[in-house]
């Protein structure tokens, strides 16, 4: 099992598919799509049915059930697209056999070292196989990983009949890093009664609470002028833009945040003496906070618009989704399966809040409550970003075992 993970992680982390914010299609890049057809491919050569692929990229399979009872179909879900934050192209994997816990040198010809002492936890994983990058790339364990302990998950069901289960659907789907993932997702055709994201990253995570999330672009239109003849008629729209930002609390920033904490992240900014424009996400994970955090930045806008002009300064502002365990906790039972599934096999489930969003996030408030259960992967979105074989076995383990268990309680 192990060589067929690692092949296929592998294989998917080698293909570019990077979602892009910037494109109104869906899948948003034409590499999801591919590696939607190679998924289908592969479903229909293990063995699984009702395997579909639509126009969006959007992957659905069928595992037939193997028992007599009356089981409620279940899902497990990942997601084709790679984060925007660092560059997907042209990744290659590096494998680490037995890692000494020492410092890894990701790429010795530009000096690119993954120490113990950047990332403490690394020393943690002695002894394991790691899979890095070269340094130069992210690496896609977010979601490949998930991807890869699913398909390994579905040939390890259909090798062992002897282990019933009830129908189980699968479903790989685009654009998730963008927060698109399940906006096409069509759940009376996937049919299942409730499901998972293989989406997390250490060992034992758990998760059924996310953020209430919205994003804000915020536009500032200024006047350029000569600078030797600028004095009274320049208006210079990036230094409005820096002196917005300078009114946001400072330490309410990813950086300086964790456990139910929220925040105001700076995504990017452009910016000339003519236009500018800054891209926040808004994050908290009661709701309440959520809203003052948007009137916060709303308020804001509308002083600047006072002092600059009203047609000087545009905001679009947006929610993307809400903290999914509203929905979960009437069917917390979900959650005990999993977390049953894993303490079955010796795992600690690590259960606590999402600081991020999964396609669950958005499923569940459309009628599929979804929680997280990890993939072994760590430092997600950049080039430091790696996935250990030996916490993704045990994925694949969590995921055969949650299956097993809904039949049994059935």
């Amino acid at each position: 099992m192990k060589e067929e993970l690692i092949r296929r992680f592998v294989s998917y982390a080698e293909m570019d598919t990077q979602s892009s914010e910037d494109s109104e299609t869906c899948p948003s890049t034409p590499g999801q799509m591919v590696l939607a057809h190679k998924l289908a491919e592969e479903l229909q050569e293990l063995g699984l049915t009702e395997i579909t692929v639509d126009e969006h990229a959007y992957v659905m399979a069928s595992l037939p059930a193997n028992t007599d009872k009356e089981v409620p179909v279940i899902g497990f879900l990942a997601h084709l697209d790679t984060a925007t934050d660092f560059t997907g192209t042209n990744v290659k994997p590096q494998i680490v056999e037995n890692y000494d816990g020492q410092d890894l040198v990701l790429n010795e010809a530009q000096n690119i070292i993954m120490s113990t002492k950047s990332f403490p936890e690394l020393t943690g994983y002695k002894g394991h196989t790691l899979i890095t990058t070269d340094g130069t790339t992210l690496l896609g364990a977010d979601n490949k990983a998930g991807i890869a302990e699913i398909m390994t998950a579905m040939a390890h069901l259909l090798a062992h009949p002897e282990i019933k289960h009830g129908k189980i659907r699968v479903a790989f789907t685009p654009d998730e890093e963008i927060g698109r993932g399940p906006h096409k997702f069509d759940v009376a055709a996937f049919g299942a009664s409730y499901a998972y994201t293989v989406d997390g990253g250490p060992l034992g995570e758990l998760e059924y609470e996310s953020f209430n999330a919205a994003a804000a672009k915020i536009s500032f239109h200024g006047v350029n002028v000569h600078p030797g003849t600028a004095k009274g008629k320049m208006i210079h729209s990036s230094k409005i833009a820096m002196a917005f930002h300078l009114r946001l609390p400072a330490g309410e920033a990813p950086e300086f945040t964790d456990g139910y904490e929220g925040f105001y992240h700076l995504i990017s900014m452009q910016g000339s003496a003519e236009h500018s424009k800054l891209h926040y996400i808004i994050r908290d994970f009661d709701r309440e906070q959520f809203e003052h955090r948007k009137s916060n930045i709303a308020a804001i806008v509308e002083e600047f618009k006072s002092t600059y002009g009203a047609d000087n300064i545009v905001l679009e502002m947006n929610d993307q989704y809400y903290n999914m365990r509203e929905k979960i906790e009437p069917v917390r039972h979900i959650v005990d399966i999993a977390r049953e599934a894993m303490e079955g096999l010796g795992i600690t489930p690590v259960i606590r809040p999402i600081r991020g969003g999964t396609d669950g996030s958005q499923l569940s408030y459309m009628g599929l409550p979804t929680p997280n259960i990890f993939t072994g992967g760590e430092n997600f979105h950049g080039k430091f970003e790696y996935a250990s074989v030996d916490v993704m076995l045990q994925a694949v383990q969590v995921i055969v075992e949650i299956a097993r268990l809904a039949e049994h309680k059935a």
